[in-house]
């Protein structure tokens, strides 16, 4: 089965940068959609940003202009560069997979979570002075 696995979170202060990194199993690249979500306690989880099967990069509100969305498809792995953090980007961010049904052989990536699956364990992002 697949298996998604996140990696880069930490605690950092506003307006520094990081690079979150998630490592895919089981899984070609660019047979899916592949999602970056976040979830803060008490809210429901987000998109953050995404890339499509065909490449299309598609960016939830809070992170257009900051964060970018990258995939290396020799090493099975999709990288989120978040820049100028901000308080409200803490949360717990996890990447998953599209519904290959839905996602493959098309250049979108949008959809809320329940169009997304196999979800890691989650990295912890705290942005905090």
């Amino acid at each position: 089965q697949f298996q998604f696995e996140e990696s880069g979170g930490g605690l950092v202060q506003p307006g520094a940068s990081l690079r979150l990194s998630c490592v895919v199993s089981g899984l070609s690249l660019d047979s899916t959609a592949i999602g970056w979500f976040r979830q803060a306690p008490g809210k429901e989880r987000e998109l953050v940003s995404c890339i499509a099967s065909g490449g299309h990069q598609q960016y939830g509100n809070p992170a257009k202009g900051r964060f970018t969305i990258s995939r290396d498809n020799i090493k099975n792995t999709v990288y989120l560069q978040m820049d100028s953090l901000e308080p409200e980007d803490t949360a717990v961010y996890y990447c998953g997979a599209g519904d290959i049904g839905y996602y493959s052989g098309i250049n979108y990536c949008g959809g809320g979570p329940s169009m997304y699956g196999y979800w890691g364990q989650g990295t912890q992002v705290t942005v905090s002075s």
